[in-house]
């Protein structure tokens, strides 16, 4: 065998014993850089105090905690609460009107926040209770806030999309325009797999209430601020305005002032929002750092070329590899999510979709779906533990029996942006960016 072969075979067979020991993602992902280093490049364990300053010495990645406090603030706060109960004067109406409320709510919350696991937490405890007092079967409501919380990563300001693209030395401002028109487009799929299966199976709801146009323009008033905050951030991001990481620092003390104007914002709120910042940045700077390691270590070892020699040479074609890489985020989305996914396979990944001719933008929007089915897949899903962690008295059974149609919209869009991969990079191309 040749020294390649070998360094792949000990690297990759000791980072799955470490996964599978139930060592977390990212000492096992360091362990294996630091022992490759010492083995096969005769590098130093100090190596990686460089590669740690020079993969997180920049600039764009203030923008992660500053937009995850935005939306914890949003959320911690019961500020989410006006957006949800405004929304259903409007968006209720619809066959199965409060499940819509909620896609559509949390498609505006993700625009605010950019974290699934928020807008997971944030609609668990607004909505599910509010639909099941009104009639609407549990499985209906847990798997509408379940599978929307997947829009959070893709409609922009998206913090995956941020470390994916100052990670791979990718435009944030690209990237976050190009997600803008999926993201619409799985809004819908969405609210239309929804009226399908009410339609289908009507003992899923309760006839919707009758609403005045009254109480629809104090709805639009109270939506007001919700839609400024987010034009506010996005236009002056798309217009060239502000950096992104300037724009979630206005976010970030609009969200302050929203919250205090419905006086909901006190120093506990304050305190635990700081907190949930640092822990969710720490976790995700140390485990890029550490997957960076890893990238330079499959580089310099000869192993990132003799893989991508492999899968290329197997003849499937371009489209023949993506769907393979679907399956294989398919498979993995059971046992890891998205952000783990993306630190570990990507050293791999990346030159092989790069070599294959694909966009990077695109397949950054792609693989957010991809990678994010993760949540809502048994049997680790993160969205199905944090539902169950807020709403106990429902089982993970009821709550993966309500996800599970809600993978169909998803794929039928990735389909899509497969087919028409301009679709993605339209608007982009529009903004001159």
């Amino acid at each position: 065998m040749t020294p390649e072969i070998i360094a792949a075979i000990v690297i990759i067979g000791l980072l799955v014993f470490l996964l599978a020991s139930g060592l977390e993602i990212a000492w096992s992902i360091g362990i294996v850089a630091g022992v490759g280093m010492v083995l096969f490049l005769n590098q130093p364990f100090s190596g990686l105090a460089r590669i740690a300053w020079t993969s997180l010495n920049s600039f764009i990645f203030t923008a992660v905690p500053l937009f995850v406090f935005m939306g914890s603030i949003l959320g911690k706060t019961g500020v989410a609460e006006q957006l949800f109960f405004a929304l259903e004067k409007w968006v209720g109406r619809l066959p199965g009107g409060l499940a819509d409320t909620v896609i559509v709510g949390q498609a505006l919350f993700g625009a605010m926040s950019g974290s699934s696991m928020a807008a997971t937490a944030t609609f668990g405890r607004i909505a599910v209770p509010s639909m099941v007092d009104r009639g609407y079967a549990p499985k209906l409501c847990l798997g509408s806030v379940a599978a929307g919380a997947l829009l959070a990563p893709l409609v922009p300001p998206s913090i995956l999309l941020i470390v994916y693209g100052g990670w791979q030395g990718i435009s944030i401002v690209k990237l976050f325009a190009a997600g803008v028109v999926p993201g619409f487009m799985l809004t819908a799929l969405y609210v239309i797999t929804i009226i399908i299966w009410v339609k289908l199976n009507p003992s899923l709801i309760s006839p919707p209430a009758k609403v005045s146009w009254r109480e629809r323009l104090g709805a639009t008033v109270r939506l007001l601020p919700f839609v400024g905050l987010i034009i506010g951030v996005l236009g002056v991001i798309f217009g060239g305005i502000m950096t992104p990481t300037e724009a979630a620092a206005m976010g970030a003390f609009l969200a302050l002032i929203l919250s205090l104007a419905y006086r909901r914002l006190n120093l506990a709120v304050l305190k635990e929002s700081l907190l949930e910042s640092v822990r969710i940045t720490s976790f995700c700077f140390f485990i890029l750092f550490m997957a960076t390691a890893l990238s330079m270590l499959l580089n310099s070892a000869g192993i990132t070329p003799q893989v991508k020699e492999f899968v290329i040479g197997l003849g499937l074609g371009k489209y023949g590899i993506l769907v393979l890489f679907l399956v294989m985020y398919l498979i993995m989305g059971c046992f890891f999510e998205a952000w783990s996914m993306l630190f570990i396979t990507f050293p791999l990944v990346m030159p092989i979709i790069l070599d294959a001719g694909f966009s990077p933008v695109w397949w950054g929007i792609i693989y957010v779906m991809a990678g994010e089915l993760g949540i809502m897949t048994p049997p680790f899903g993160l969205s199905l533990f944090v539902l169950h962690n807020v709403l106990p008295e429902y089982s993970i059974g009821t709550i993966v029996r309500g996800a599970l149609p809600f993978l169909i919209p998803i794929y039928i869009n990735i389909a899509i942006l497969t087919a028409f991969p301009e679709v993605v990079l339209w608007l982009p191309r529009l903004l001159g960016l």
